[in-house]
């Protein structure tokens, strides 16, 4: 399998024995509200053009409020446009894909590069679920591999910043992609005669695991 959609999903051909298990792309809003955080930035217009409403009614009356909180609220919404653009052109242009033997990303809109992430250089990884069934998979690289936050970003978890850790952002469905991953992970981890460990956070058995709050994240190492 070499091509989806008339798009290459892989930088170069399929070696014998590997085999595609998955392939996504992530959600644009889910983009734009956690990975752009359009929430805050929503939120934070509003409360300016409150404060500048009530400041312009206390010093020049209705008209003047009125135009103060227009002239905000204006600002606000051509903020939240660029960055509905931005996360509809960072979702458009990535693509995620998981084999049975690693995962790879190809990210970027202006320049598009892979991240061959081998299932031996994946030391943990993790899911975190929102209430919508989507959300991250998560992966923490083995010590003197990382990629750069920046190389990463917006694919990357949020606040990592001293130990960048590669994300599958904004994937709906997400419980299933992340035990796809766990499945492969174990059974990689087993070819290769290595110890699969559960991590410290809600974990049950070698699979992935998440509770059934709003927004969670459980890991298991391999």
């Amino acid at each position: 399998m070499k091509a989806v959609n008339l798009e290459k999903l892989l930088p170069e051909d399929i070696p014998q024995g590997e085999r595609i298990l998955w392939h996504g792309r992530p959600h644009w809003l889910f983009l734009f509200r956690r990975a752009y955080r359009a929430d805050f930035v929503a939120g934070y217009f509003a409360l300016l053009a409150a404060l500048n409403v009530a400041t312009a009614a206390s010093e020049g009356g209705p008209a003047a409020a009125g135009l103060a909180g227009g002239r905000t609220i204006a600002i606000g919404l051509a903020a939240l446009a660029i960055l509905a653009l931005l996360a509809w052109a960072s979702a458009r242009t990535a693509l995620f894909v998981i084999t049975t033997r690693r995962v790879v990303m190809k990210i970027g809109v202006a320049l598009q590069v892979f991240y061959n992430l081998p299932f031996s250089q994946i030391q943990s990884a993790g899911i975190r679920v929102e209430s919508d069934g989507s959300g991250d998979v998560t992966m923490a690289i083995t010590p003197g591999k990382s990629i750069a936050y920046l190389h990463l970003w917006p694919f990357a978890r949020p606040f990592h910043l001293a130990k960048p850790e590669p994300a599958l952002r904004g994937v709906p469905n997400v419980q299933q992609v992340g035990e796809i991953l766990g499945r492969a992970l174990v059974a990689a981890a087993n070819e290769r005669g290595a110890i699969v460990a559960p991590a410290k956070d809600d974990v049950q058995s070698s699979d992935f695991a998440t509770d059934t709050c709003d927004a969670t994240h459980s890991a298991v190492a391999a």
